[in-house]
């Protein structure tokens, strides 16, 4: 029996008709292409431009948060869908939170409705500019840059085969007004009668009001990520991204949101007071020739707020060292890349004695000199 008889929850899905571009010179599938920024056929190279429809934005347009409708979390957990292939007209099963994919049958793209039931579809896609090709040979580069992972690591780690997939994100846009109040304060060296020193710090009151415009503060909408790594190749130049359309997720895999708007934002605006309240600290130490800032209390008013929901562009991958895999991420608009590697135990012991050696010879020299 398949898993789509057995799967109550299963339910069928329509592709579009963008889905499996066929094309003109050989009749193949066309895929997005991150060299032409177009569609390109993988067996005789013929390309073409993503034609743009009159009247439709060339970017997503920022929408108003307090008219959002569709807020909450959408998880459905082993939820199914079925997609009937167009092109050899097979059954396959997908992830509900899945874009497109490929039919594991003939190839073909399996790009589906991006909206669905109580969820929006994506306002605007940031493209693959970086290729599978140049996404290898910056893992090569950057793993040579890790200095604590092992020399036959280095040499070894070839990368699996690269998997493309369009991440969802939210982006926010507010204007902040922030009323603080606090304390700083200023060190003196105090000798005493026997030519001792010591530091002593004097505490002066401080309060103030700070602004700030935030311009498209990012929040990842998917959990099935390491959340580390993927905030290890930000940032985005999110600016760039393109009114969404099929075309650019065909040949990829593209995920929905399943952090909904509410909880995205939540996440966002801790994100924002974090960086509000150290931008205030850098601020008072700056104006007031400070060493020190304590007690810090901020009240933060947000204003004009408006979100987005974007796919962004990662290139998924892993190597394997001495039985053990090892993933890592690449940004597939800016090729920044980002995971985890074996550690070398003895470099690690060679750096920790040689900053031991260091810190006491620092010490040996302020106390010849003191």
């Amino acid at each position: 029996m398949s898993e789509f008889d057995t799967n109550l929850d299963a339910k069928t899905v329509d592709t579009l008709e963008e889905t499996d571009r066929k094309c003109p010179s050989c009749g193949g599938v066309m895929d997005y292409d991150p060299k032409s920024g177009g569609l390109s056929c993988p067996y005789c190279g013929h390309t073409e431009a993503i034609a743009a429809n009159a009247g439709e934005p060339k970017a997503a347009e920022e929408l108003d948060f307090s008219a959002a409708e569709n807020l909450d979390n959408c998880d459905w957990g082993t939820e199914k869908k079925t997609v009937i292939c167009e092109a050899c007209g097979a059954e396959s099963v997908y992830d509900s939170l899945e874009i497109s994919a490929v039919c594991p049958f003939c190839g073909s793209n399996q790009v589906m409705e991006a909206a669905g039931k109580n969820i929006m579809a994506p306002g605007g896609v940031v493209p693959f500019q970086v290729t599978d090709k140049q996404a290898s040979d910056l893992f090569k580069s950057w793993i040579k840059r890790k200095w604590f992972c092992p020399k036959l690591a280095k040499e070894s780690a070839k990368a699996k085969h690269f998997k493309g997939v369009y991440l969802p994100y939210w982006t926010f846009d507010a204007q902040t007004s922030s009323d603080y109040k606090g304390e700083f304060g200023r060190d003196k060296e105090i000798k005493n009668s026997k030519g001792e020193s010591r530091v002593e710090t004097t505490w002066y009151p401080v309060k103030g009001r700070y602004e700030l415009a935030v311009d498209d503060e990012l929040v990842c909408a998917t959990t099935n990520h390491n959340q580390s790594m993927l905030m290890g190749i930000e940032p985005y130049r999110t600016a760039e991204n393109k009114s969404y359309k099929p075309e650019y997720v065909a040949g990829f895999a593209a995920e929905r949101y399943s952090v909904g708007l509410k909880e995205a934002w939540n996440m966002g605006k801790e994100s924002i007071k974090y960086r509000i309240q150290g931008n205030i600290e850098r601020e008072i130490l700056r104006q007031k020739q400070a060493d020190h800032v304590r007690s810090l209390q901020i009240t933060t008013k947000f204003s004009n707020l408006t979100y987005k929901y974007l796919l962004l562009p990662v290139w998924i991958s892993s190597y394997k060292y001495k039985e053990k895999i090892y993933q890592f991420m690449v940004n597939g608009q800016t090729g920044k890349v980002s995971g985890k590697t074996p550690v070398s135990v003895p470099k690690v012991i060679i750096a920790s004695v040689a900053a031991i050696i260091i810190l006491a010879l620092i010490t040996w020299m302020c106390w010849q000199y003191s």
